[in-house]
């Protein structure tokens, strides 16, 4: 059983370049036929909501004998529904999948009031005052429940740093709502791609955490005269002290740069799935010509960057992650490992979905100019043979 709102933001390409569509789940969503109460060890329960031209949102549960858990989520957009997708460059369904943090006590019911965001790759789906439960014991909901990290107050824990006396005060958690379109306002020029940098961060048990990376900060904000900008800034490597810090459920990379600026990534881990993700973004910058030149942004619910523990995640194409509406990162040619890292070395590598499907484009191209050839050779051989036809010469 499922009760829950839910956003969708989707990043697709169009002839015109890159653009974003933001949807709800309507209210006439319905649960398809196909979902399953699951067989004991045969299958896996399975919740599959069907909604406009061909979209569908899967949840897959599975169990241990104390808590139950969404072991995969699955979303399957149709590009070629215009009214979503307008001018779509390509057609048809696109899938997009991750491991949400969505878990709960056997008998109980997952209840989370506040927005819990889930990364897939270009698409962000935004689950809003959400009960769900599974292996249910009768026909309605428990009355225990188990409430998600969103909805517990936060502590102010003060951010390490590679120099604390320098470090601006940990923003405090704001999250991501897209609900409504990401502001549009007056863009500034964007700059060149940023500097892709080696980072590592150790500790007593050696390094936890290895990557490699450029970083570009997409930042929106209103000037004094009350006009609304977005600026990108670039992560100067040359200019950023690096810190971190590591433990056995959490690694974090801290930036600090000459700037003011203080950006932190921190790495979490499922254990059941045995997978590291990238958990949250923080953000704390001074900029000068603001209304308010204290920007503080942050998201600890994403799901970005994962791999299994022991692995590495790799991704050449450009990754756009929203950690508010009004921050998003940038993240060129990433290629990151966390937690369990062999000899300060990278471990096998697991290709991010944007780079699998940049090389589907290769391939179809490969295969329709091999095919041309090969109708141009066939229509070369049949017309060389209708040549000779009539008299023979002797």
């Amino acid at each position: 059983m499922a009760n829950f709102s839910a956003d969708f933001l989707t990043n697709y390409n169009t002839q015109s370049g890159t653009k974003n569509s933001t949807f709800k789940l309507p209210s006439n969503a319905e649960a398809l036929n196909s979902s399953s109460c699951g067989k004991e060890n045969a299958s896996n329960p399975s919740l599959i909501i069907a909604f406009g031209n061909g979209h569908t949102l899967t949840l897959s549960f599975t169990r241990n004998t104390t808590r139950y858990s969404v072991q995969m989520m699955r979303f399957v957009y149709n590009l070629s529904d215009t009214q979503i997708f307008p001018n779509a460059s390509s057609q048809g369904p696109k899938t997009a999948e991750s491991i949400p943090d969505i878990t709960a006590d056997i008998n109980k019911k997952y209840r989370c009031v506040s927005s819990n965001q889930i990364h897939m790759n270009n698409v962000t789906v935004t689950f809003i005052d959400a009960t769900i439960q599974a292996y249910l014991s009768n026909d309605n909901f428990s009355k225990e429940e188990t409430h998600c990290i969103q909805d517990e107050p936060s502590p102010t824990v003060s951010p390490t740093s590679a120099h604390p006396s320098s470090s601006p005060p940990p923003p405090s958690p704001t999250s991501a709502h897209p609900s409504s379109s990401p502001p549009h306002p007056s863009p500034s020029p964007v700059p060149e791609s940023p500097s892709v940098h080696k980072y590592n961060v150790s500790g007593t048990n050696g390094t936890c955490l290895l990557a490699n990376m450029g970083l570009q900060l997409n930042v929106t904000y209103k000037k004094k005269d009350d006009k609304t900008v977005t600026r990108v800034f670039n992560i100067n490597p040359n200019n950023t002290k690096v810190g971190g810090r590591c433990t056995t459920q959490q690694v974090t990379l801290e930036l600090q740069s000459e700037t003011s600026t203080f950006l932190a990534f921190q790495f979490g881990k499922n254990a059941s799935s045995s997978r590291f993700f990238l958990r949250e973004i923080q953000l704390n910058m001074t900029l000068p010509d603001a209304k308010v030149p204290t920007f503080q942004a942050s998201n600890s619910s994403l799901r970005a960057l994962q791999a299994t523990v022991g692995n590495s995640y790799k991704c050449n194409a450009e990754e756009h992650i929203w950690v508010t509406e009004a921050f998003s990162v940038n993240i060129f040619k990433v290629w990151v490992q966390a937690f369990q890292v062999e000899g300060d070395k990278f471990g096998s590598v697991e290709e991010c979905q944007l780079d699998e499907n940049n090389m589907l484009i290769p391939i179809a191209v490969g295969g329709a100019l091999a095919g041309l050839v090969l109708i141009v050779l066939i229509a070369y051989l049949i017309g060389r043979k209708r040549s000779h036809a009539g008299y023979q010469t002797i």
